[in-house]
């Protein structure tokens, strides 16, 4: 474990390519021309290359400026700008430019909207199955405070996977994220599994969890409903983030690994590098 004044070296398991190849110079290009928020760019995505290369990529909606300040999160926060209602269009037309298999939206937090941003989203998902009904959509929204008639109109608007991310063990919570509750992320997911879509939730490892948290956390989501998990090294954005405890070895994460598919969960992607949008096209099949 780390202490709070010591900084941890970087193992090499946790070296990333740079990212390259025509499919993802193709999307890239797409990305800036239409001016496109991309969790893959902001987050500093490790596995960006991987994804943009067979035709997978993570949008980021409601723009880039988000009102929660979370301690692990290189997201602006902010005031954000008025909301863009012509995003839903021309992300459907983007993704349709891109010939994207599958798409990930997911979006800063909009606590500065009446309806935490719920009609963008639900339009978005419509344009996109609109102009591309071959393409899969998994939405990784907020919390909207847990308000359940604003989470339904995600739902409503037909996504295949719906996720929302518990980030961390019950214990780190109050300290890692700013607003959001554990117990309330959970009942979010329990609402979600229980309209018969697919739920899906990621938590970040090295923030100072042990492993019998995680465990308990995994029967938490279990118990809720959620089908899918994803659990990848925590890396520290810049020095006013919270620190690494500790860098979590392949080893630990294979453990993870298996001790999720033993106890139920029908995909679990568990290494360092994993984020949530980690291999997403194969969740859908997760019912």
């Amino acid at each position: 474990m780390n202490t709070s004044d010591t900084i941890l070296r970087k193992p090499d398991w946790l070296k990333i390519k740079i990212p390259s190849g025509k499919e993802y110079l193709s999307v890239k290009e797409i990305v800036e021309r239409n001016k496109l928020h991309t969790i893959c760019t902001s987050g500093h995505c490790p596995n960006m290359h991987e994804c943009w290369g067979r035709g997978t990529a993570t949008l980021m909606i409601l723009g880039d400026i988000c009102t929660r300040s979370c301690k692990f999160c290189n997201v602006k926060t902010g005031k954000p700008l008025p909301v863009d209602h012509d995003e839903p269009r021309r992300v459907a037309e983007s993704v349709k430019r891109m010939k994207l298999k599958h798409v990930v939206l997911t979006s800063v937090d909009r606590d500065d909207l009446p309806d935490g941003g719920a009609a963008i989203w639900a339009e978005t998902v419509r344009k996109i199955k609109e102009q591309n009904p071959e393409t899969t959509i998994e939405t990784l929204i907020p919390d909207f405070d847990g308000h359940e008639e604003l989470i339904q109109q995600v739902i409503d608007a037909g996504p295949e996977v719906i996720s929302h991310n518990l980030e961390t063990v019950r214990r780190l919570t109050p300290e890692t994220r700013s607003r959001a509750k554990y117990d309330r992320s959970l009942q979010v997911l329990q609402y979600i599994a229980g309209k018969g879509v697919v739920a899906k939730s990621g938590i970040m490892a090295g923030l100072g969890e042990t492993p019998e948290e995680v465990f308990e956390l995994m029967d938490d989501l279990l118990d809720a409903g959620v089908s899918v998990l994803t659990i990848g090294q925590y890396l520290q954005p810049t020095k006013k983030h919270l620190p690494v405890k500790e860098y979590v070895t392949p080893e630990q994460f294979e453990i993870y690994r298996k001790t999720g598919l033993k106890k139920g969960f029908r995909y679990v992607e568990s290494s360092p590098l994993v984020r949530s949008s980690y291999h997403a096209e194969k969740h859908i099949s997760a019912r």
